[in-house]
């Protein structure tokens, strides 16, 4: 595994259908056992995102061998009717982040994807040593947002899974992957330790930890790319095309950004 850095995996559908919306980045249950499979042959040590951050705010505290995350977005179902039988089959850690909203039951605002996790599922994936994080509680674009609703989305989702849970949240991950130091910093103050964006690239210590990235993983994914991840090779050229297409996007949410804070201001 390359020394220049830990991948950190990020998932969000494991379905066999998956809609239209999520259909690019899901991934088959067999896709998924397959690439589990791959993790423990490769002698690779998953970790929460939580357990990472922890040692690396302990230098003295030497990291397992080739450290990974599996990571997961949003809260489908299929994280638990189908992830969660592999993960459990090699003793994996994961961590799962919800958008509170999107979940079904008495928060639910409507807006998930497709078919999402029941709380009764989420508190058995905690149960089995899956770390579960915030995501937002409606899953928007958090740099667009004002002051006030950015601090709702943090608090309110903290709130719920400290409710539901019974244990308050350390960890986030960005919805969408954008963030901006005012939204870093309301991460930090809304009392999350860590967060973790996307960037498609590896993990490293330096980035801080309100800003660790992570690579996508989507059903065109093929084994030898997966194992490729793992290993941190050809990371720059699979996701070339991605960053570009990020950089130029961050331009543009920076100006739409700009013109709105404008525009309030003249009112």
């Amino acid at each position: 595994m390359s020394t220049g850095g830990i991948p950190i995996l990020m998932y969000h559908s494991v379905a066999r259908l998956p809609n239209e919306a999520t259909h690019e980045l899901s991934v088959s249950p067999e896709a998924f056992a397959e690439q589990m499979e791959v993790v423990r042959a490769l002698g690779c040590t998953p970790l929460t995102t939580a357990q990472l951050a922890w040692h690396w705010r302990h230098p003295g505290r030497p990291l397992p061998t080739r450290p990974v995350l599996i990571t997961f977005d949003d809260g489908y179902e299929g994280v638990h009717r189908h992830a969660l039988p592999s993960l459990a089959k090699h003793g994996f850690a994961s961590t799962l982040f919800v958008a509170t909203g999107w979940l079904t039951g008495k928060y639910d605002t409507g807006g998930g994807l497709d078919t999402m996790l029941g709380w009764n599922q989420v508190r058995e994936l905690a149960a089995s040593g899956t770390e579960i994080g915030g995501h937002s509680h409606t899953h928007p674009q958090l740099d667009q947002l004002t002051d006030d609703a950015l601090w709702f989305e943090l608090v309110r989702c903290k709130e719920i899974l400290a409710d539901e849970l019974g244990t308050a949240p350390v960890s986030f991950a960005y919805p969408y992957g954008y963030s901006s130091r005012r939204v870093r910093c309301a991460v930090r103050t809304a009392g999350f330790a860590q967060s973790l964006a996307v960037g498609n690239s590896l993990a490293q210590r330096r980035q801080g930890p309100y800003a660790l990235r992570r690579v996508t993983v989507r059903r065109c994914t093929g084994l030898g790319e997966f194992e490729r991840l793992l290993l941190g090779r050809s990371i720059g050229r699979s996701y070339a095309r991605d960053r570009v297409l990020s950089k130029g996007y961050a331009i543009v949410r920076r100006a739409r950004q700009a013109r709105r804070k404008a525009a309030r201001a003249r009112v």
